[in-house]
């Protein structure tokens, strides 16, 4: 099989696909490994590291993708301005894609991808089932968004999170609470007591409080419904009753609160929100907010995607794909969840789609959509 990683032409994203140090375990299984050149600059990853390990170094996104049986890229595809051709139609037809191609959030690449009969895997839907854990796309993100969403509030918090002893006096360390304890918010709360902050976090799951207090924050309490969560491990969602007390709960910890980790989202929908204009006003001035689900919708009302903002004397980012922050160890961890996918879908002669990965996994094939929460999308639309 012939594999291409091409240059990611998204102005703001800095990951590639696959890292060098990766090419070769891929190589080793007998595939060819095309990159276009300058695929890994900006994660510090050189054409001459790719050529090291085995893989062809191409000039040009066109010839990347025609000469590439499967192509992997990070973003999902969009028209290279460059070239004047978007990237679905420089595939071959038939030809497979491996991408992100957040729910729902692509509907116009569908009928393109049908028209060519591309077969396209969305890393976003690997199921969350044991076997598939180390090719986990989403939680790998998480996890760096989850740190890096920690680093951002101790910078934009004008005061110290540890305690300090000092000849000065003493200083208190900084409260840190925690919205939503999924992947990004536990590595939140284990970033925030390393940096020693005292660390709160809420979650309408009771079986994550276990795991929050491992951490060493103190979980806050609120009368849970028994099916917070799905089967897959996703958050459900809940009432606007339900979320009335969610935010009752939240509010009564904000006058006391210096930096709020706001990551609750639902798989495909809009984040719920938790923090409305009237609770901010409830925070101290100089306080912050860290909003991961601004691209969802937020959970601040106040919060706006890629955008810090000065409200009521608190500070508030509408964090948007932290992982392009910190290229280098994002692109390694993709590049393990991806591999691991690659050698799974096809470690046979072909496709094998009563595989609960491969069927869960697979947006398009041979003109039809396979996944089921996109054909219901599209059958109710049409």
């Amino acid at each position: 099989m012939k594999i291409g990683i091409p240059n990611e032409i998204s102005a703001d994203e800095t990951r590639v696909a696959i890292i060098p140090d990766m090419v070769a375990n891929l190589i080793k299984d007998g595939r060819h490994i095309f990159v276009e050149s300058g695929a890994g600059l900006k994660a510090s990853f050189s054409d001459e590291m790719f050529k090291k390990n085995g893989a062809e170094i191409v000039s040009d996104s066109k010839s990347l993708f025609k000469k590439s049986e499967l192509v992997v890229k990070f973003q999902a595809p969009r028209k290279n301005e460059t070239v004047g051709k978007h990237e679905i139609e420089m595939m071959n037809d038939g030809g497979m894609l491996i991408c992100s191609l957040p729910p729902l959030a692509h509907a116009e690449l569908i009928p393109m991808l049908n028209d060519k009969k591309n077969t396209c895997f969305a890393m976003e839907y690997i199921p969350r089932i044991t076997r598939a854990q180390s090719m986990d796309v989403l939680s790998s993100m998480a996890t760096v968004a989850g740190y890096k969403a920690v680093l951002l509030a101790a910078h934009h918090l004008g005061r110290f999170f540890p305690l300090l002893m000092t000849a000065a006096g003493t200083i208190p360390p900084a409260t840190v609470l925690v919205l939503g304890a999924g992947v990004a918010g536990l590595q939140a709360i284990a970033t925030a007591k390393r940096l020693g902050a005292r660390v709160e976090a809420f979650d309408p799951r009771p079986a994550v409080k276990e795991q929050v207090e491992s951490l060493g924050a103190h979980f806050v309490e609120m009368e849970m419904p028994e099916d917070a969560e799905t089967a897959g491990g996703y958050a459900k969602e809940q009432s606007e009753a339900f979320l009335e007390k969610e935010r009752e709960a939240i509010a009564a910890k904000l006058t006391k609160t210096d930096a709020l980790i706001s990551t609750a989202q639902i798989f495909g929908k809009e984040a719920p929100l938790l923090v409305t204009t009237e609770m901010v006003k409830m925070m101290k001035p100089g306080s912050v907010v860290i909003d991961l689900a601004a691209a969802e919708g937020g959970n601040c009302e106040l919060s706006e995607p890629n955008k810090t903002l000065v409200k009521h004397d608190v500070t508030i980012y509408g964090a948007v794909n932290l992982a392009k922050l910190l290229p280098v160890h994002a692109s390694q961890m993709h590049s393990k969840n991806v591999i691991t996918l690659i050698k799974h879908l096809f470690q046979n002669d072909g496709l094998d789609f009563e595989d609960e990965i491969t069927k869960g996994t697979c947006i398009t094939h041979n003109g039809e959509i396979i996944n089921e929460m996109v054909k219901k999308k599209f059958n109710e639309e049409s």
